[in-house]
């Protein structure tokens, strides 16, 4: 590759923008109460919390926090709290049984036509409501050519896959030299047309969205990309710049948003959020009930509450502004759209 490619595609020795950021992320209740001085925080109880569960916030995400306290709905889904460690009897560490369904390391094919490739699980921000908690600091998570490897073999060897959807973790943290890896070895699979990528980089870390990432989701297309916001207050004018740009270069992008307890479980926040969606031009896709992972209980509302919000959004909303409400049945059993109450 000459200069001006490597350059085109952001494949350069310094790092970017972007990569600078991410290493500045707070990854510790110490640097996250720096951010905040004076707050009171039992240290003890949360430092229970941050053992199990790790800390990681980019300085973009801390930044929209207004108040660093449980009612701050971007407060709430990145700092700890104790309730991460009460679980009760229907929580799970792996709630959809992804293990059962792993044919290769890291890569679950539960529907015939697309396998979920977890590349990695890196995230930018670590996000308090993950299903895959379980695996958060996890060494053998982490990036390697050698598992995607196995997986580009199976995915090359069972023609009725025909959708690769990139997740993990966030796949936007591997770099744009592994991204390149990645996406030109799926898209020498004839059978594979559709590529999927799944990351929170545009809501938590817009600046993940370069020339460098853009020039390589154009040159691999079609490729689509779903995201995740959960309230209005994440889409800023930089998270909308981040979209602006993806569409651009031809890049659709979808949300699926998580309902979560005391962040967007009322009607006029889910409207706020899906407004602002649209104006966006981003297309609401999914608004999952949450899953039963460990250490999310508390996040959880009850299904007639995501059932009730949608069933009044579609009434006071146009089409384009109403997602799916989904689920996911317990032991892979798969997703399920709920249908609205009469």
């Amino acid at each position: 590759m000459n200069p001006a490619e490597a350059r085109r595609l952001g494949l350069r020795e310094t790092p970017a923008a972007w990569e600078i950021e991410a290493g500045q992320g707070l990854r510790s209740l110490q640097s996250l109460g720096l951010r905040f001085p004076g707050t009171t925080w039992d240290l003890k109880a949360l430092g229970q919390v941050a053992a199990r569960y790790p800390v990681l916030v980019t300085p973009y995400y801390a930044s929209l926090i207004e108040r660093p306290e449980p009612g701050d709905p971007i407060f709430r889904q990145c700092a700890p709290s104790p309730e991460e460690l009460v679980n009760s009897g229907d929580l799970s560490p792996d709630p959809l049984a992804e293990g059962k369904f792993m044919p290769a390391p890291g890569l679950v094919h539960r529907y015939p036509d697309r396998c979920l490739l977890l590349l990695t699980n890196a995230c930018f921000v670590y996000c308090r409501h993950c299903l895959r908690k379980r695996i958060w600091g996890i060494s053998q998570g982490r990036y390697d050519r050698r598992h995607f490897l196995r997986m580009r073999d199976y995915l090359a060897a069972t023609p009725s896959v025909r959708e690769a959807i990139l997740s993990g973790g966030d796949p936007l943290t591997l770099s744009n030299r592994e991204l390149e890896f990645v996406l030109g070895s799926l898209r020498a699979i004839s059978h594979l047309e559709v590529i999927r990528i799944h990351t929170r980089a545009p809501a938590v870390l817009p600046a993940r969205i370069d020339s460098g990432v853009l020039a390589l989701l154009d040159r691999f297309g079609p490729i689509w990309l779903n995201t995740q916001f959960n309230h209005l207050r994440e889409i800023t004018e930089e998270a909308a710049a981040a979209v602006d740009r993806l569409l651009r270069a031809g890049v659709p992008v979808g949300n699926q948003g998580v309902l979560l307890k005391g962040i967007n479980d009322d009607l006029e926040t889910q409207r706020a959020l899906h407004l602002g969606l649209v104006r966006i031009k981003v297309r609401p896709y999914y608004l999952f009930h949450c899953d039963p992972a460990e250490g999310v209980g508390h996040f959880r509302t009850s299904v007639e509450c995501g059932q009730r919000i949608v069933q009044e959004l579609s009434r006071s909303l146009s089409g384009l502004a109403i997602p799916t409400f989904a689920m996911e049945l317990p032991e892979g059993g798969g997703k399920v759209r709920m249908s609205l109450p009469g």
